[in-house]
């Protein structure tokens, strides 16, 4: 460790400084309060026996996030071990309408045309998990991790047990379709 790095590193003001973002990160994606309890009081110990390793060259939230999100593929995987997960059946639907024939939307999402003024509003992020937590388990697993976390395609069939690329991208665009209906209700009025 640098010796910026370890006056950067102060595992005691762990928890007050980063204690609430880490907690909100991994609700998102968990959806259930004990266990994302337990997955940040499972981060912040890899990182205080992992603390000679922090180099001090991002933030210390962003090294303690990164650590969250493989304890958070970590325990999605044993789940998915554990047992199936509630496909949450969504009725058939078609996209037709809603994307052209290169995958990009026919109509744009009403106030969406100004998309960093709409995603500073914290009206907004609510109403997004809102309708996020909507979603079935495995569609909003599914859309966290690839949206929010930009996991690749090989690791979002093996993380969630998905049989085929393609039942994939059947799904992302199933909870996309959903995502956007529930925010044009609830936020684009």
């Amino acid at each position: 460790m640098t010796d910026t790095a370890a006056r950067a590193a102060d595992p005691v003001k762990w928890l007050d400084a980063h204690g609430d973002a880490l907690y909100a990160y991994c609700l998102l994606r968990v959806r259930e309060r004990a266990t994302a309890e337990d997955l940040v009081q499972d981060t912040l110990l890899a990182a205080l026996k992992a603390a000679d390793s922090f180099r001090g060259e991002s933030s210390e939230r962003t090294w303690l996030i990164g650590i969250l999100k493989h304890k958070i593929l970590d325990h999605l995987r044993r789940i998915g071990r554990e047992k199936p997960l509630d496909l949450g059946r969504v009725p058939e639907e078609s996209t037709e309408d809603y994307f052209d024939e290169t995958g990009h939307w026919q109509q744009p999402v009403g106030d969406w045309a100004r998309p960093e003024q709409a995603l500073e509003q914290e009206q907004f992020w609510k109403a997004f998990n809102e309708c996020l937590g909507r979603l079935p388990e495995r569609l909003r697993m599914l859309y966290a991790l690839r949206e929010l976390d930009g996991l690749e395609t090989q690791e979002l069939l093996e993380t969630l047990n998905i049989s085929t690329a393609n039942n994939l991208w059947v799904m992302l665009s199933r909870a996309r379709v959903h995502l956007r209906r529930c925010l044009e209700t609830n936020w684009f009025k």
